[in-house]
């Protein structure tokens, strides 16, 4: 094999933890074997062309851009703007935001992180409920970050940037681990959140989402963020409005949702 292959094989597999996938889910996308997955991630197995359009498709990105291996999808704090749909996303999280940012992850790990089923997927869920159901009720933002629609559900653009960065400055760690059969990435609070940041009504809405989702795993939040209208009413790839919470009606309820499950 090439460096190429072994390049392209990195960023595969790069993308994939990205947007929270295991090798098992993305083997049966690819309809091939779980060993496949990992001989293309360590660029030991070419990839066939039909296998490019669905690894494509599953990272919303082109062809083009998953073989383009000097560019990438960037994620940049206190700089640069929102481009148009199709092109490199760049996304601005202003000081005051990113804090907030902060703060509310930390509380969901102090509150809910430690539990089984809450790994990075999850997480992601959280925080989306959370941003729309706080602008539904009160049409102010509380975190205010940037989701786009995959077909796994809502995915918060900055999440990784902003990890990296609180993993740099010892606020949260890392952690490997696995959830029944599958990988799980999970975070660890390393300091208590600062709540001088939050409002009481953005602590109290925060609760109210934890305790109505905080129960479910990956598999049955991104299916239940699949019921809720924004993603619904977006296109796949795109930015999902958080004006689209109005699209809402009575009959949409998570609580039976939860109620039926149980």
């Amino acid at each position: 094999m090439t460096d190429t292959d072994r390049l392209l094989g990195r960023r595969i597999k790069e993308l994939r933890e990205r947007v929270g996938l295991s090798q098992e889910r993305l083997a049966e996308i690819l309809q091939v074997s779980r060993p496949a997955v990992s001989q293309i991630e360590k660029g030991e197995r070419r990839i066939h062309a039909d296998e490019l359009r669905l690894l494509a498709e599953t990272f919303n990105i082109s062809v083009d851009r998953l073989l383009d291996l000097a560019r990438d999808p960037e994620v940049v704090l206190d700089l640069g703007r929102l481009r148009p749909a199709g092109q490199e996303i760049r996304i601005d999280v202003p000081q005051r935001n990113l804090q907030k940012f902060k703060e509310v992850l930390l509380y969901i790990l102090t509150k809910v992180g430690s539990r089984p089923n809450v790994g990075e997927t999850v997480l992601y869920k959280l925080l989306y409920f959370i941003d729309f159901d706080y602008y539904e009720k009160y049409e102010e933002q509380l975190i205010g970050a940037t989701y786009q629609k995959n077909r796994y559900g809502p995915t918060p653009i900055e999440f990784l940037k902003v990890v990296e960065q609180m993993i740099a400055d010892g606020e949260i760690e890392k952690v490997k681990s696995s959830y029944f059969q599958y990988p799980q990435t999970k975070y660890l609070p390393l300091r208590p959140p600062d709540l001088t940041i939050l409002k009481a009504s953005e602590i109290q809405l925060i609760d109210e989402v934890l305790d109505r989702l905080g129960w479910m795993n990956a598999g049955q939040i991104s299916d239940y963020s699949h019921q809720d209208a924004p993603w619904l009413t977006t296109e796949d790839g795109a930015i999902i409005p958080y004006e689209a919470v109005f699209y809402r009606t009575k009959p949409y309820s998570r609580r039976e949702y939860r109620d039926e499950s149980e």
